[in-house]
């Protein structure tokens, strides 16, 4: 009942409090500052642990216990527009929440070096995102740099990885 009482003051007095901030005169802005503060003084007293931050939440969200690392070889790229590179490669059973992803540009080959689990070293222009895995498949999804027609490559053994099935290519006529 007190946790209702407290969000109907914070719904009534919170709004009228900011007008008053802003259009009121000297006393009716100091009356503001104060039911604000009061306002906030009682959420905090009304929580049960008194205002801090339960343990368990205050930790950080350790990557799965079980994944191993590993760099994953990416068997297909789609650009996705102009902005985004979505890479596919085989799911393993012990698949990481998260990939490393490393962007090196030079010209239209653009270099893209994977790595799941723990790094040894921090790099500049680091990326960490989330994988997606669906039937045996994983995936993410990477910001470009700049938007433009990208090919590209793998890192780790400098050879293009293939684009997926379905997706639209430019042709050149080629002379003959």
């Amino acid at each position: 009942m007190l946790a209702q009482t407290l969000g109907l003051a914070w719904l009534l007095l919170a709004p009228l409090s900011l007008w008053l901030l802003v259009r009121g005169r000297n006393p009716a802005r100091l009356g503001a500052v104060l039911t604000l503060a009061a306002l906030e003084t009682a959420t905090i007293l009304a929580t049960p642990s008194g205002g801090r931050a339960h343990p368990a939440a205050a930790q950080a969200v350790p990557e799965r216990a079980h994944c191993a690392p590993y760099s994953p070889k990416p068997t297909a790229a789609r650009l996705v527009g102009r902005r985004d590179l979505r890479l596919t490669w085989p799911a393993s059973a012990s698949e990481c929440d998260t990939a490393k992803v490393l962007l090196r540009t030079s010209g239209r080959k653009l270099r893209v070096w994977l790595h799941e689990g723990p790094l040894k070293k921090h790099r500049k222009g680091l990326l960490t995102l989330p994988v997606h895995v669906t039937n045996g498949t994983a995936s993410l999804s990477v910001p470009l740099p700049r938007p433009r027609d990208y090919r590209p490559y793998d890192g780790h053994t400098d050879h293009r990885i293939p684009t997926a099935p379905g997706t639209a290519h430019r042709h050149r006529a080629q002379k003959s």
